[in-house]
């Protein structure tokens, strides 16, 4: 495997500089190397998804308040990226990562080559800042992976982890057929607590996302209960409110269903914890296992 991380702090800086009515197009460059493993979902407009997601504002009126003029902010947050070696040791991370799981799954499939963008997110977005405590990464679709992020001390501290949960992710669907309409809440759900273990792997307690680590007790047994009753439940527009939590599922005009934030990456985990101890395999290894397995193994009961 390949591994790309492109030079996007010099180009989201240049976009900065460029009159606001140029900054869309610039911003497709930024997005350019993603283009041909995102061409798997049809008429795909990154920039738009950006403006609707958590990316930075373009000052060009986009954003809902209409604001057209330049965020100081901005600049000073990718030069923060920049001297904090953001790009290396996500590198670093990733070529870590796709080592571990090249030893422990060898023959698995995976795409020839990674390529990862880093892209500055909004300093207003709540999802963002306070939900998502700074940074989240997208890396299901094999041969893309993206990272967002304001720069503040956690997510400083954990971008490099995120990229390796992201590159599990990126392996995994190379391997295991993603339908939108068909995914199920125990797909989703062991798909991220097999991320986290795996980032565990690498880094210890330390490489888990503090959502992950938020939720315990009496709120993690609840929720336990809560998503493996409901493993079955398929379809996009089911799934995220069991792994992304009520607000986010409300942020994205989905049905609450009674689950706290995130609430699916600590069952994941504690799901895959129970398929590790049954069967000594770790979370690089289960890699490309189906989530009928792993969830037979944890004694999840599934129609699968």
């Amino acid at each position: 495997m390949k591994i790309i991380v492109h030079d996007t702090a010099t180009t989201m800086l240049d976009i900065l500089s460029r009159p606001p009515a140029e900054r869309p197009d610039a911003l497709r460059e930024l997005y350019a190397p993603l283009e041909g493993p995102l061409s798997v979902l049809g008429d795909f407009d990154p920039v738009q998804a950006h403006r609707m997601g958590s990316g930075f504002p373009l000052g060009d009126g986009s954003r809902a308040d209409g604001s057209r003029a330049d965020d100081p902010r901005l600049p000073d947050a990718v030069r923060r990226m920049r001297e904090a070696g953001v790009w290396d040791r996500v590198a670093d991370s990733l070529a870590a990562a796709w080592e571990r799981i090249d030893a422990a799954a060898p023959g698995v499939r995976h795409a020839e080559t990674v390529h990862v963008v880093i892209v500055l997110g909004d300093p207003d977005d709540h999802h963002l800042t306070v939900r998502s405590s700074g940074y989240f990464g997208l890396g299901g679709l094999p041969g893309a992976l993206q990272l967002f992020m304001w720069p503040t001390d956690t997510s400083l501290r954990n971008i490099a982890h995120a990229a390796a949960h992201e590159l599990h992710h990126n392996v995994r669907y190379a391997n295991v057929a993603w339908n939108p309409a068909a995914v199920t809440v125990g797909e989703h759900v062991v798909a991220e607590g097999l991320a986290e273990a795996f980032a565990r792997e690498l880094a210890g307690e330390q490489g888990l996302g503090p959502w992950t680590r938020a939720l315990t007790g009496d709120r993690l047994d609840d929720a336990y209960e809560r998503i493996t009753a409901d493993v079955d439940v398929a379809g996009m527009g089911n799934v995220f409110p069991y792994v992304l939590g009520d607000d986010t599922a409300r942020l994205m005009g989905q049905e609450p269903v009674g689950l706290p934030d995130f609430a699916g990456y600590a069952v994941g985990l504690r799901i895959v914890e129970a398929h590790m101890a049954a069967t000594g395999l770790t979370a690089a290894q289960s890699v490309a296992l189906p989530a009928s397995e792993i969830l037979r193994n944890a004694g999840v009961p599934t129609k699968a």
